[in-house]
């Protein structure tokens, strides 16, 4: 039983360091996505050191350790995945280490040995070719084609491949980081963080919260920053801070916003770096330093509820973390539903309506695709056995977020967010399983009132499969308007001649997704001569109709689809317009023509999903 380890929270809110040990266990729980044996050594504080080469594609340097041997066992297991151990020390001498076997999804366990008051572990490593978390950009592959480009992504269960570290949600330390990077680039961390270059090329890191493992983050590259407020900033390439640092000037108002819903922002500054086009996913929540695509740059600050969603996870994920990953929805499902708490405070109810509505829609989809693995669909999940990424569905984000819209309308919006602010604040820097809230919601808001949980069917929604019959659903305004004009064009109305002046991304989305299966060329080729489809900007768009054009056999935008594989990285929009040409004979060839002379633009974690759908070898 690995036992949760819960950190002591930071003093009036502010920044000081949180306590280094374990204060109290919140309950025990098996993590069996870590090899270490952090239940019986705390590991309490990261010292890494360092070196970038661009040119080999690795990391090298040393991670040293302070931990609390705290069982008095005689060996720490730590979880590596491909690293190179050069040599081990504790507490100053050099001792023999031994590696275990490479366990599939897992890595390798890293066997210590260590006496009852050992104080200090270091290791000196270098990571592998097939390291999971690692992005190595050449210069074409960024956007401004000059220099190279690393980051990170760590999430689920990587930091391993890059730091040796016990890596699981539920074990949290603090840490601090010296890198030497080329001359010329900038390093940044989820950690205290340089706004410039340096003529030394080597910059110094503090985190002094603690966090798990997979917020462990570092991009180095020709990084540029430009403040929005005093707290508040944007990073990206050159050619794109200035485009990125418009699209974004709204972050900092969205701070405040969040810290009305749920009580204050605790980790000092909140900052945005843009990657280049291979970040595979959407957002990735890093303390103080969010790693975000280029996606969500549309040119009309259409799409920036990401941002609010990775800011939410400040609170919920980042403050309170999933125990493990099989509580995953702990994270995503609360933070779904902060995300549309923010966009309603400062958009209004009918648009964050049709946020809802979309997901729900989403949801649906999931549910559907995952018939054949029923309990995929349960928001407490069983992963043993299985790649933690297997749990990367919309069933934690939206069923989660549903399931706590659903209590929020049943016991009231004001009951709802005092509860939520007093759970944030009393789990601060701690751990928690799904059990475990179980019993904070009921003690602290429900009070076993049989009445609400009639209402609610607790069991139906975390332990039982599908969308509960009585799941919220967001007013469709807006939508009903959408449907209207799309009735109207497969009435044969001009395209042209369709009420569409005011619609945001969320409209469109709803107008191309209920169309009919497969639209005639000769309608898309009405559409894109309206509204310019093919050629848009904005990439939900853009992926929408693609699938669309090769479901229809609309030619006229393959050029531009070509353009869209090579430049975007994000899975979510890799995978359908790949998806969609390999279902027929006549598209699979083309599929695979551009799979294997973009391949290399994509991420690892993208090209391990992609390799499947596209039956490489």
């Amino acid at each position: 039983m690995l036992a949760v380890v819960v950190f002591a929270g930071c003093k009036n809110g502010d920044q000081k360091k949180a306590d280094a040990a374990p204060n109290a266990v919140l309950q025990a729980t098996k993590d069996v996505h870590t090899l270490s044996n952090a239940d019986s050594v705390d590991m309490q504080h990261l010292d890494l050191d360092i070196a970038v080469d661009m040119d080999k594609k690795r990391i090298n340097g040393s991670a040293l350790w302070t931990i609390n041997n705290k069982d008095k066992v005689s060996v720490l297991k730590l979880d590596t995945y491909d690293l190179t151990i050069d040599s081990v020390q504790v507490d100053g001498k050099k001792v023999a280490y031994s590696l275990d076997k490479q366990i599939q999804y897992l890595g390798s366990a890293l066997h210590i040995p260590i006496t009852a008051n050992s104080g200090a572990v270091k290791i000196y490593y270098h990571t592998g070719d097939s390291a999971r978390a690692l992005q190595w950009l050449d210069p074409q592959q960024t956007h401004d084609k000059k220099h190279p480009f690393l980051y990170t992504q760590s999430e689920s269960i990587y930091a391993r491949s890059w730091i040796p570290c016990a890596d699981g949600p539920g074990i949290r330390f603090s840490y601090s980081a010296r890198v030497k990077v080329p001359k010329g680039l900038l390093a940044l961390m989820s950690a205290e963080n340089p706004q410039e270059k340096n003529d030394s090329s080597i910059y110094h890191f503090n985190m002094e919260l603690p966090i798990p493992a997979y917020l462990m983050a570092l991009a180095v590259g020709d990084i540029a920053f430009k403040p929005v407020d005093e707290r508040t900033g944007v990073y990206a390439e050159q050619g794109v801070v200035e485009k990125a640092h418009w699209e974004l000037e709204g972050i900092g108002d969205m701070v405040n916003t969040a810290e009305q819903l749920y009580g204050p922002y605790r980790w000092g500054r909140y900052d945005v770096l843009v990657l280049p086009p291979g970040f595979p996913i959407g957002g990735m929540e890093n303390p103080r330093l969010t790693f975000c695509t280029p996606t969500i740059l549309a040119g009309d600050r259409s799409l920036v509820s990401l941002i609010a969603h990775e800011l939410a996870h400040s609170w919920s994920g980042n403050l309170v973390t999933n125990a493990t990953w099989d509580d995953f929805w702990l994270n995503e499902g609360f933070t779904d539903y902060f995300e549309r708490r923010i966009t309603e405070r400062m958009l209004g109810k009918s648009y964050v309506d049709m946020l809802w509505e979309l997901g729900y829609q989403d949801l649906v989809e999931e549910v559907n695709g995952l018939a054949k693995t029923p309990k995929d669909t349960w928001l407490k999940l069983d992963l043993k056995g299985r790649d933690p990424d297997a749990g990367l569905t919309d069933i934690p984000y939206e069923k989660g977020s549903h399931f706590l819209e659903l209590i929020e309308r049943t016991v009231g919006r004001d009951s709802f967010d005092h509860f939520l602010a007093k759970y944030f604040d009393a789990h601060a820097f701690k751990t928690i399983t799904t059990e475990a809230f179980l019993a904070y919601l009921d003690s602290n808001l429900i009070h076993g009132d049989t009445s609400i949980l009639n209402k609610i069917q607790i069991n139906k929604w975390v332990y039982g499969p599908g969308i509960p019959a009585n799941c919220p659903r967001a007013d469709r305004e807006r939508f009903a308007k959408v449907d209207s004009e799309r009735m109207k064009f497969l009435n044969d109305v001009p395209a042209t001649k369709l009420a569409t002046s005011e619609w945001t991304t969320h409209e469109w989305l709803q107008f191309l997704r209920t169309m009919p299966p497969a639209l005639s060329a000769a309608q898309m080729g009405k559409l894109d001569a309206a509204f310019s489809f093919t050629n848009t900007g904005n990439s939900e768009i853009a992926d929408l109709w693609f699938v669309m054009s090769v479901r229809a056999g609309y030619t006229r935008a393959y050029g531009a689809m070509d353009n869209f594989l090579s430049s975007v990285g994000r899975r979510k929009f890799l995978e359908p317009p790949y998806g969609e040409m390999m279902k027929t004979a006549k598209n699979a060839p083309l599929a695979k023509q551009l799979y294997a002379k973009y391949r290399k633009n994509y991420h690892p974690l993208a090209q391990e999903g992609l390799d499947k759908l596209m039956k490489v070898n």
